[in-house]
């Protein structure tokens, strides 16, 4: 099994309210996994958010926790819900409901990788599912439900930055009025997940350093978004998606030549909105 379900870097002092958190970048596979896949360990790391992880990893340094991912997204997605079960791959489930991500493979265990290819050969036993949702699914999102309490405890409000990384072709057709693609794809729901203004801060802090920023499209956030961001409750949660193709080569899934330019970048990103959660709650809004 994977080592660890999370890896926790908090800080020496907590001075922000802004919690980061990358529950794609976990790149533990058992040689027994890949074993059982059918696919080789390059193919089934295709939908990891490989290096997120250290883009942000500066958080501590500048009074944030990051959560960090120690399972592998293929072997348990941290970012769907734990009822997400896909009767296609495990034995015993019943299909409920019209789930398009349960649909294409994409449940809480994943049926495929990207570009719809299977991970296994026929089905998992229910009670192997029920055991990643034991040992790895709970103890990340216990850790991260912690986070946010303490957050709300110390500076009246919580703020959610949860990391990702998307493939460059994911933005071929995406283009701003100004006709340029995006390299950041902020996620807030449609304004359901975060306040306005916490939203504008994050996009500022990403375009101070040169980022092209959209919003929305094409990913508006997925669980982790859609069921901590509470405004209302002063919880803030907004998702970040990066072009790979900015720091990666996406084919040998390696750092490229531009990657200590945008971890450079990243950390100067992460510090600007870690600087937003330094005051208290203030927004009238909430």
């Amino acid at each position: 099994m994977p080592a660890r379900a999370y890896i926790l870097d908090r800080p020496k002092e907590l001075t922000s309210a802004v919690v980061f958190a990358s529950p794609h970048s976990g790149n533990d596979y058992p040689d027994w996994f890949l074993r059982r896949s059918i696919l080789n360990a390059m193919s089934i790391r295709s939908s990891e958010d490989a290096f997120v992880d250290r883009l942000f990893e500066a958080a501590p340094e500048f009074g944030a926790p990051i959560l960090k991912a120690g399972a592998p997204r293929a072997f348990v997605d941290y970012n769907r819900s734990s009822e997400e079960l896909d009767p296609a791959l495990i034995a015993g489930v019943k299909w409920t409901g019209n789930n398009p991500r349960i649909a294409s493979g994409l449940g809480v265990i994943p049926r495929v990788v990207s570009n719809a290819r299977p991970i296994y050969r026929g089905k998992l036993r229910i009670d192997e599912a029920e055991s990643r949702l034991t040992n790895y699914w709970h103890p990340y999102h216990n850790v991260l439900k912690s986070l946010i309490h303490e957050a709300e405890v110390e500076f009246g409000r919580a703020i959610l930055v949860d990391c990702h990384s998307m493939p460059h072709e994911a933005l071929e057709n995406v283009r701003l009025k100004n006709g340029k693609r995006p390299e950041i794809v902020l996620g807030d729901r449609f304004g359901a997940s975060a306040h306005p203004e916490i939203v504008e801060e994050i996009e500022a802090a990403f375009k101070a350093v040169g980022f092209v920023v959209s919003r929305n499209t094409p990913f508006a956030g997925a669980y982790v978004t859609q069921h901590y961001g509470r405004p209302s409750r002063r919880h803030h949660a907004v998702q970040v998606e990066i072009d790979r193709s900015l720091y990666m080569n996406e084919a040998r899934i390696a750092p490229n030549s531009q990657f200590d330019d945008v971890r450079r970048a990243l950390r100067s990103v992460t510090e600007q909105i870690a600087r937003i959660g330094h005051a208290p709650q203030r927004l009238a809004a909430e």
